[in-house]
C-alpha cells in the first residue's frame, strides 16, 4: 500500500534521524501507519528496506526532526494542516519563543525596580540623559561632587531635599542609574538577538512584523521615561504655590502603560510561537484541541479577554494613585471619610477646573480623591468580574492549562486585594507598594496566559 502512495526513488544523503507520520488517502479509509527513518550509508531507508525521496504525497506530515540539519530542515515535506515548516518565510523556531519570554521577563524586573525608583524618589537624582556615556556612573569623589552640585539646580532640591547629603544623593542616583542601566540591557538583549534572527531566517514574516513593533515600542518607551523625568525638572514648579517636584501623572501613565504593552506584547507572542512549534511538530495534545474546538466556549474566551482588559485599566488607574500620592489620604477601607462615597463637594471640585472651564471632568485625572476613589471601584469591580468568571468557568470543560490560569487569576486577584488595602491602611510602606505593583503586572500575566491558553487550534482533529 505504501509503494502506491509514495514515489521510490535511490537513497539520498541525509545526516539525521527523523520520524515521518505517513497517512494514506482518505478514500482508502486506512489506519495512520508510523514509519522511522534510520541512517544508512549516508541515505534515507525504510524498515521495509526501500527509500523514498524528499517529496512525499500531500497527505505525509513532518511529526518531528532534530534542527541544525540543513538538509532536512529545506527538504520540501508538505503538511496535511499546516504550511511547510521548512520554509522561514512560515516557521519560527522555538528559540524565537524562549528569547521573547526571556524579554519579557526583563521588562517584567524593571516595571518592579521603576516602582521601587519612585517610591524612594530616586527619579530625580539624574537631571542629564546620555544613553552612551551615561553608562559609567561617577566613581571619584570630584564626580560625585559635580553630579551632586547637578542636581541642586533643580526644584527637587530646592523644595523637597535641601537638607540631603551626599551619602543619601549617592543612594538615590545609583537606583535611578541601576532603572537606566536595566534599560539599556533590555535593548541589547532584543535588539542584537532580534537581527540575528532575522538574517538567519528563524523568523516568519508574521513574527518579524510583530517584533519590528516591539521594537519600536521599545525604543518609544525610552524616549516616555525621558519626557517624564523631564516633566519633574521644569523649573515653573518653582512659581507654582504649593508645587511638589514630582514628575507628571500623565507622563507616569503613559511610561507605564507602554511597558505594560511592551510586556504583553513580548509574552504573548512567546507563548504563540512556542505553541505553533509544538503543532509543527504535531505534537500538541489532541484531546486538548478537541475541547478547544467547543463552540461553547467562545463566551468563556470573549469574557477572559474583558476581563484582561479590566486589569490593564485598573493598573492604569493606579499608576495615577501613584503618580498623584493618593494613597497617602483616606488611609482607611472600605470607609473614605464618614461614608464609603466621599463627599460630592471633593470628588467634583472646582480647584481642579483650569481657566476658561466650566466642566469637572479633570478631578477624573487630577484630584486625588477623585482618582483614588474611582481606583477603589475598578478594583472592587475586577476583583467582582475575576470572581464571576471562575464560577462560570466551573460549568465548562477546559483543558487543563486553562483550568490552572483561571484558578491562578483568582488566586493572584485575592492577593492583590490584599495587599491594595495594606499598603493603603499603612500608608505605602516601601515593601507593601512595592509589592502591590508587582502584584499588578503579576496578575495581568495570569490573565494574558488564560487568554493564550483558550485559543483555537488551526490543526484537523
Amino acid at each position: 500500500m505504501f509503494r502506491q502512495f509514495c514515489h521510490v526513488s535511490p537513497v539520498l544523503p541525509f545526516r539525521s534521524l527523523a520520524k515521518v507520520e505517513t497517512r494514506v488517502s482518505p478514500f482508502l479509509q486506512c489506519e495512520t501507519q508510523r514509519l522511522r527513518l534510520t541512517t544508512i550509508t549516508g541515505g534515507l531507508v525504510f524498515r521495509h528496506g526501500f527509500a523514498i525521496s524528499p517529496v512525499v504525497s500531500s497527505f505525509t506530515r513532518v511529526s518531528s526532526f532534530r534542527q541544525g540539519h540543513s538538509q532536512f530542515s529545506n527538504s520540501r515535506f508538505r503538511l496535511s494542516s499546516l504550511s511547510k515548516i521548512s520554509s522561514p518565510n512560515n516557521y519560527t523556531k522555538p528559540i524565537v519563543g524562549r528569547w521573547l519570554l526571556l524579554s519579557s521577563g526583563l521588562v517584567f524586573g524593571i516595571v518592579v525596580l521603576g516602582g521601587l525608583t519612585r517610591l524612594t524618589e530616586s527619579g530625580l537624582s539624574i537631571v542629564e540623559w546620555k544613553p552612551i556615556t551615561g553608562v559609567i556612573p561617577p566613581i571619584t569623589h570630584p564626580q560625585w561632587e559635580e553630579e551632586f552640585e547637578k542636581y541642586k539646580q533643580f526644584p527637587e532640591y530646592k523644595l523637597l531635599n535641601y537638607n540631603i547629603s551626599l551619602s543619601d544623593f549617592k543612594y538615590i542616583y545609583l537606583m535611578e542609574w541601576s532603572h537606566r542601566m536595566w534599560g539599556r540591557m533590555i535593548g541589547l538583549i532584543f535588539i542584537l538577538p532580534a537581527v540575528y534572527f532575522g538574517f538567519r531566517g528563524h523568523m516568519s514574516r508574521p513574527i518579524i512584523k510583530k517584533v519590528v513593533g516591539l521594537a519600536g515600542l521599545l525604543g518609544f518607551q525610552g524616549v516616555l521615561g525621558w519626557y517624564m523625568v523631564k516633566s519633574g525638572l521644569s523649573e515653573e514648579l518653582m512659581s507654582t504655590p504649593g508645587a511638589i517636584p514630582r514628575v507628571s501623572h500623565y507622563w507616569l501613565v503613559a511610561h507605564l502603560g507602554s511597558a505594560f504593552l511592551l510586556y504583553s506584547g513580548m509574552f504573548l507572542t512567546g507563548l504563540q510561537i512556542l505553541r505553533d512549534s509544538k503543532i509543527a511538530y504535531d505534537s500538541f495534545p489532541k484531546g486538548v484541541a478537541r475541547i478547544l474546538a467547543n463552540p461553547s466556549l467562545n463566551k468563556f474566551r470573549r469574557l477572559a479577554i474583558c476581563v484582561a482588559m479590566l486589569i490593564f485599566l485598573t493598573s492604569m488607574s493606579g499608576a495615577l494613585v501613584a503618580g498623584l500620592d493618593a494613597g497617602l489620604i483616606y488611609n482607611e477601607f472600605p470607609y473614605m471619610g464618614k461614608s464609603i462615597i466621599p463627599p460630592k463637594s471633593e470628588l467634583f471640585s472646582k480647584a481642579y477646573t483650569r481657566l476658561g472651564e466650566t466642566s469637572l471632568w479633570r478631578n477624573f485625572i487630577d484630584n486625588p480623591t477623585t482618582v483614588q476613589f474611582d481606583h477603589r471601584v475598578l478594583a472592587i469591580s475586577t476583583f467582582c468580574a475575576i470572581t464571576a468568571l471562575w464560577l462560570y468557568s466551573r460549568r465548562l470543560m477546559l483543558p487543563p492549562n486553562a483550568r490552572l490560569a483561571i484558578n491562578s487569576v483568582l488566586g493572584v486577584s485575592c492577593l492583590q486585594v490584599t495587599l491594595g488595602i495594606s499598603t493603603l491602611i499603612y500608608m505605602v510602606p516601601l515593601p507593601l507598594a512595592s509589592a502591590h505593583q508587582a502584584g499588578s503586572l503579576t496578575l495581568l500575566t495570569t490573565a494574558l496566559y488564560l487568554v493564550h491558553t483558550m485559543r483555537r487550534i488551526p490543526i484537523k482533529i
